[in-house]
């Protein structure tokens, strides 16, 4: 079994493709005709709306990162020196004016400081102070300090679900954009399948025109010779005329309504972006044999619950909204964090004596306390939590209609798999009697006991049968498409692994 692997790599293939498209005409003439399994590769390889489709997922993984983020430990640092002259009014007495006392500092720290996943703030490290001030005694001394301090939220920001809440969100927007991938790919096999049913179609219908053409010419030309040796009027060779100019028109309509339907196919399975697009020629293949699809919209409405991933987003939308309404719940709480630090102290005349008496834990340092802020008002917080919680309301209630709406999709779409299947068999069998009706016209005409109105008349009809069925068989194909496309199983169905850009 075929198994197609779409990757991020073959979707950014552009060069190969550009390479394939700029082949010479003669070496796609003589090509195999194109498959449907080989144009639904060729779209998941260049076409540009999966493309386009396919930066959303690494955009989303990016901003999972972003949000990991929130938790990277950062390391700070600082360094401040300063200088101080100290004036002194001059005596009053002499007069004389002492000179200025000159003081220097200098200052550093550093630290770790980080976010813990309940909420916790945390800063670890310390700081040296110098100070060379000759006002005071002892006029040369160095300060350090070393310990942690923390600050943890007892109501609003307490938790998980505050410190969490950017990165559900993230991971959450991650599945989103996947489905939605799946959903481009899915949609895009679907165009496939229909374009190619099209173009066939507009084939089987140039071939009718090109047919009834051929019949109305060769007509004249029976009449023609019927009129020579006075078999028949001349009425009956213009009315033949007539009828060709008629049908040169048809087959004109018919061939500038393939050329469209080839463009639509071309700009799906190609990723060429120039008029070289419009010069390329397509030879299809027929549709391949397939077992008729066993239709139960009951049984298949489960199955699309799963698979579909409209619904699949929907429901990650609503987790989304869960998300938001707790997050801004916790915000409507006051702020009652507990704040505490530990550490230990140093001094001395030069740093190793200051760092001795950190090493020794001589001199240490505690403190515990809280801060309380509470809004008087929180009309802010109030409007955020209430549009949270009514956006939540109002996915709820759009996974609802979105189930309904599946419901009657896929009956709908039943409806059209077992009418096109029907139409199949009714058209096929009167494109046949028509054939019939028409051979049995003709040998009425050369025996002299027709006439060329019921020919030309019964050409027609075998026209309609004709361009009918290869209608009923194109809209069959769509029908069983759209029925997988409606479950979500349209993957599955033509053998794909779908590999995440």
């Amino acid at each position: 079994m075929r198994r197609i692997v779409l990757a991020l790599a073959c979707l950014l293939s552009v060069r190969l493709a550009a390479a394939a498209a700029d082949a010479p005409a003669a070496s796609t003439a003589n090509a195999a005709p194109l498959t449907l399994d080989q144009a639904i590769r060729e779209a998941l390889a260049r076409n540009y709306a999966i493309k386009v489709q396919s930066y959303g997922v690494p955009i989303a993984r990016a901003g999972v990162t972003e949000a990991f983020g929130k938790f990277d430990v950062t390391l700070n640092g600082s360094y401040q020196h300063g200088r101080t002259n100290t004036p002194y009014l001059a005596d009053p007495f002499s007069g004389v004016r002492p000179p200025a006392d000159l003081a220097a500092s200098d200052s550093s720290s550093l630290s770790l400081s980080g976010l813990s996943p309940w909420g916790l703030s945390y800063q670890i490290g310390g700081y040296v102070n110098k100070v060379d001030d000759p006002a005071l005694s002892p006029a040369l001394a160095i300060t350090s300090y070393a310990g942690i301090q923390i600050t943890q939220p007892l109501l609003q920001g307490f938790g998980t679900g505050s410190a969490l809440y950017q990165l559900r969100v993230a991971k959450t927007n991650r599945a989103i954009s996947e489905w939605d991938f799946r959903r481009a790919v899915i949609d895009t096999v679907t165009q496939v399948v229909d374009a190619y049913s099209d173009v066939l179609f507009a084939r089987a219908y140039l071939r009718s025109a090109q047919h009834l053409l051929s019949a109305a010419e060769q007509l004249v030309d029976e009449n023609k010779k019927r009129f020579a040796v006075g078999a028949m009027s001349q009425f009956d060779v213009l009315s033949a005329t007539a009828q060709v100019a008629d049908r040169r028109q048809g087959v004109i309509a018919a061939q500038a309504g393939l050329r469209q339907t080839e463009n639509s196919l071309k700009a799906l399975v190609s990723d060429v972006r120039d008029p070289s697009l419009l010069a390329r020629s397509l030879s299809l293949a027929p549709f391949p044999d397939q077992s008729e699809p066993a239709i139960e919209p009951a049984r298949d409405f489960r199955t699309a619950l799963t698979l579909r991933p409209d619904y699949q987003s929907a429901l990650l939308s609503l987790k989304r909204g869960e998300y938001d309404q707790r997050y801004y719940r916790n915000q409507l709480l006051p702020q009652v964090d507990l704040v505490a630090s530990a550490g230990v102290n140093g001094i001395g005349r030069n740093w190793a004596s200051s760092e001795a008496d950190l090493r020794s834990h001589d001199f240490p340092s505690s403190s515990v306390g809280v801060t309380v802020s509470i809004p008087l008002a929180s009309a802010a917080e109030r409007g955020r939590y209430r549009a949270a919680r009514l956006r939540r309301e109002q996915a709820r209630a759009y996974l609802d209609k979105l189930e309904q709406d599946i419901v009657v999709a896929i009956g709908s779409a039943a409806i059209q798999v077992q009418s096109a299947r029907q139409r199949v068999a009714t058209t096929q069998r009167a494109r046949e009697l028509n054939e019939k009706m028409l051979d049995a016209e003709v040998k009425r005409l050369r025996a002299g006991t027709g006439s060329t109105f019921a020919v030309l008349y019964q050409q027609q009809q075998l026209g309609y049968a004709e361009v009918n069925e290869a209608q009923a068989e194109a809209d069959y194909q769509k029908s069983i498409a759209e029925y997988d496309r409606q479950i979500g199983r349209t993957l599955e169905v033509h053998h794909i692994d779908l590999v995440m850009p």
